[in-house]
């Protein structure tokens, strides 16, 4: 009889642990803010990666990969990898083989969606890379 409880107990502390560890995994926004950069880049580019969540779902951006490597939607509480793992020189599609096309894919597309219905955004090279103190239109 002890025997059978301890198992018990055991065996609720475990779903517990493991309720309250989904929780905080689910719960992690991720970073309020974000400087988005590539190994190439000229000038990064200043996420606001809050405000983007107070109004898009994480899937409009977000999305993972199969086994054989076809995107698959993006599921609640998934793991967020680093772009650039799928996104590389060795992604079929010219358009999104590195980080940064397929960011100004995503991003152009759903900046311009959002102008055209009078809503504010960034469509602009320096709404999301802004110039660095001193430095003058056209130079690097």
């Amino acid at each position: 009889m002890r025997k059978k409880l301890v198992v018990c107990a055991a065996a609720v502390s475990l779903v517990f642990s493991m309720a309250i560890a989904g929780l905080s995994i689910a719960a992690d926004p991720g970073p309020a803010d974000m400087t988005l950069t590539t190994q190439k880049a000229k000038k990064p580019s200043l996420f606001p990666h809050k405000k983007h969540q107070e109004t898009i779902k994480c899937g409009d951006c977000h999305h993972g990969m199969d086994a054989d490597g076809k995107q698959v939607a993006y599921a609640e509480g998934q793991a967020i990898g680093k772009c650039e793992s799928c996104h590389n020189e060795s992604l079929a599609n010219a358009k999104l083989n590195s980080y940064m096309k397929a960011a100004h894919a995503n991003c152009k597309t759903c900046h311009k969606k959002l102008s055209k219905e009078g809503k504010k955004a960034p469509t602009k090279c320096a709404g999301c890379h802004p110039k660095k103190e001193g430095e003058k239109k056209g130079t690097k």
